[in-house]
Formats: C-alpha cells, structure tokens, sequence
C-alpha cells in the first residue's frame, strides 16, 4: 500500500497508547468528556510503552558510575546502554557523542558555553526562544523570516558570505517550527553552512516527535532535543553530534562526575583533570529515569514504524487545515504558504475574537486542550501577525479581557497518540464558537482567561 493510500485510510495505523487517553474532565455546561489533549507542542503524553518499561526498572534504580553494588551497576548499564539507543535513534556518526541534559533549552545553553572564541552565531528570527537567546556571549547575527524554503537557504548564504573577520561560525536552525509546524529544509542549510565554513546545530524538538532524524543523512554537527516532546517524561534532553567543542570547553557544570582526577596541590590550590567523554558535561547525578525514558521513546517510535506515523498524522492535518479552511473567520498562520510540508502544528487567529478567550472556550465549554499565546516565539508571530515590535504581547495569554483585540494566537498541535475522535470535535467546536458564540460568560485572572463561576450566557 503506498504512503498516499495508508493517509487516506487512518485506520490502518492506529493511534499509540499515550497516558491520560480515558481522562475526563468537567465542563463548565455541566456533565463530563474526556480530554483532547491537543497540546503536544508544549508537552506530549507519555507512551505507556514508555511508562511500562519505566516502572519496570524503577524498582531496580541506583546510583549510576559509582557504585559496586548490583543496582548500581545494572543502572549504569542501562545508563549507557541508553546513550547507545539515542545515538542509533539518530543516526550518529563514529565519534559523535550523546550528552544527556535537562531539555533542548539546556541543549543549546550547554552549546553556546563551548563555542569556540569569537565565534560568529547565525539565527533566524523564527526560532523558538531556546535556539534564538542562548548566543549571548558570542557575535550574533539574526536573520530575517523567511517566505519560502529556498530564500531561507540564499539568506543564509549570503550572510555567512559577508562574515568578516572569518573564523569559527556556527548556525543554529529548527526542523519543523513550534508555531506553523513547517519544516525546514535543513540538509540544504547545512550544506550551505558547511560550504562556509560554518557549523550547523539542529533544534530537533519539534521535528524528532514527528519525523526520523539522522545526523549523517542531513549532514548537521548537531541535534538537540527534549524527551518531554518525545513521548518521555521526567525532564531530560540530549544534544548529540561532533566531540571537539565539546572536549575542548570547560566542563557546562563543575562537579563529580565531570572531572577524573582532583589533587591539592602545595600552594593548598586544586588541579583538576575533567573527562574528555560525555561526562565532560554531565556532572552530578543523572537523571537515570529520564535518560532511559527517551531512549524507550527512541525504540517505541522505531518500532511502530515511521512511515506508518507520519502518513497517519497527514491525515489528522488535512482533517484540521480544511476544517479550518471552511470558516471564513479563520487564518492558519504561515511563513511557507499552504503547499509547505509540516507536522502537526498548527496556528491560527479568529477575527473578532481574543485568542486567550476562544482557547479558554475550548477547554471549558469542549473539553479541548490547546495553546494560546506567542509560543516561545515572540519575533516570528509578530511577523506572521504583522504586528510592531512594541505591540503588547507575551508567551502566556495576554491581559486583554475576552472579547479585546490582543497580540496572540492558538495553537493545535497532536501526534502519535492523537484519536481521530480528538481533531474531529476540534473542527465542529471552532465552527460552533464561530457560529454561535460562547456559551458562557469568561473574565481575565491573573493573565488568563477563564469562566466566571456560575455564569453562563
């Protein structure tokens, strides 16, 4: 069966069991649904695959590298065993490492720390906060949005052809974007990085969930990515890719672990010998759970199957797009038009309607969970809302009472474990919404937009 036919035919690829899947929650117009969890975006559910093979070891936990007894050993076996998984996960090169962090945001931080001196950073405006702000001890340069795949690759070229004095340079690109779930076309980035000079660093935390990611198929120096976004909870993260930055920085975090040899010296000083491994970066005790939760994750969606998700999720973002598209009173937001290839993140604003308001009606009124705001990435949704720099505007809902004008927009997002159930009621609520209105009265507190307590329309 092709690709085109499996999207045609959701059924053929069922959704993966994700927790939370038979949660309900109250509505505000009395009785119960059960949850749509269209937030992936911000956080996907666990995979209970993932869950199960937690709660399988967690009775087996110890302390990781430094401990004799047999749960510290069998745990430091899984330890690197998982390091192992991701580096297969993502197609890693001999040679490249795998550090495990807390997030991508500690992902790029910890790769901003072993720039080289005087490097020269390159970032589009259209990053997410955690691959446009951690640069601010090197020299960056910012780029423009742009409007279609190949004039983000010639606005790359040209200002990494004009880069003067030259010297080591890195470029810092997403995948697939948190706000329009395009992808990008990264191995011609990284092509025209490389032909430069220059370094490239892959924010994978939108695109790993979504779409297999190889380090050497799209030639990038490195990834990073969140295991929160990848099925897998308890806060853990990775960049993964080329050792020598990262061998020759200090070590991100100064302690046990990261250092191999500590000795007084006479003066009464300390000398220190730091690994030159992994652990260079992982000082202290590791998140061992979280660790092994991404590396579940990575074999979960290797098993399952790839092609077989993303033709599945194709169908889910049809079903959105035209849904949407049949209300006139929508615009889905876009850098690359609507023939652009993405995954399932999808934004949009309502005319006559304050964003925070129509997300608050969703959860209360349908039972839908959704995200509203500038996402983490307030330069590219001021461009994509052609708005000016100093319109008022935040990363949560803004202060505008319902029913207000304000600088935001909501955000849908799903994946693996999204029903077919979940996007449908989604549509048939933004037409009701549109429609007819709330069915209920909604006040701001504390930023956000809620229902007043017994007050329906």
């Amino acid at each position: 069966m092709s690709v085109s036919a499996v999207a045609a035919d959701s059924s053929v690829c069922a959704p993966l069991a994700v927790l939370g899947r038979d949660v309900t929650v109250p509505l505000v117009t009395g009785g119960e649904v059960t949850y749509a969890a269209l937030d992936y975006a911000a956080s996907a559910p666990a995979l209970q695959r993932v869950w199960d093979d937690v709660a399988a070891y967690a009775p087996y936990y110890g302390s990781v590298h430094r401990g004799a007894g047999y749960l510290s050993q069998l745990s430091t076996d899984l330890f690197e065993n998982s390091r192992k998984t991701v580096a297969e996960f993502l197609g890693c090169r001999e040679g490249d490492q795998v550090v495990f962090t807390r997030s991508t945001t500690d992902s790029l931080n910890l790769l901003a720390a072993a720039l080289p001196a005087d490097c020269q950073v390159f970032v589009f405006e259209t990053e997410h906060h955690a691959s446009l702000l951690p640069w601010r001890d090197a020299r960056v340069t910012y780029l423009n949005a742009p409007r279609t795949p190949d004039e983000a690759v010639h606005t790359l070229e040209r200002a990494l052809a004009d880069r003067e004095p030259y010297g080591p340079a890195l470029v810092c690109v997403t995948g697939a974007s948190n706000v329009t779930g395009e992808l990008w076309p990264v191995r011609e980035l990284a092509a025209a990085a490389h032909a430069h000079g220059a370094r490239i660093v892959l924010d994978a935390a939108q695109l790993a969930p979504h779409h297999p990611v190889s380090i050497a198929e799209l030639d990038v120096d490195w990834v990073a990515f969140s295991g929160h976004k990848l099925y897998a909870p308890f806060g853990s993260g990775v960049l993964a890719g080329r050792s020598d930055w990262l061998r020759d920085a200090e070590p991100y975090l100064a302690g046990g672990g990261a250092s191999r040899k500590v000795a007084r010296r006479a003066d009464g000083g300390v000398d220190v010998e730091w690994h030159d491994t992994a652990a260079r970066h992982e000082a202290g005790s590791p998140n061992v759970i979280g660790v092994y939760s991404i590396a579940a994750a990575c074999k979960a969606l290797t098993e399952a199957g790839f092609d077989e998700l993303v033709a599945r999720e194709q169908h889910l973002i049809r079903t959105v797009r035209e849904g949407l598209a049949e209300v006139p009173q929508v615009r889905i937001l876009s850098l690359f038009g609507d023939d652009a290839p993405r995954v399932g993140v999808i934004s949009f604003v309502v005319d006559g309607w304050n964003s925070s308001h129509f997300a608050a009606a969703l959860s209360a009124e349908y039972g839908i969970g959704v995200r509203d705001g500038l996402f983490c990435a307030h330069p590219l949704v001021r461009t994509l809302l052609d708005s000016e720099p100093d319109e008022p505007g935040e990363c949560g809902a803004p202060e505008a009472a319902p029913g207000e004008k304000s600088l935001n927009a909501i955000r849908v997002s799903f994946g693996a474990g999204t029903p077919d159930e979940h996007v449908e009621r989604f549509v048939r609520a933004v037409r009701e919404l549109v429609a007819d209105g709330a069915r209920w009265s909604y006040r701001t507190e504390d930023g956000r937009c809620v229902p007043d307590t017994g007050a329906a329309v």
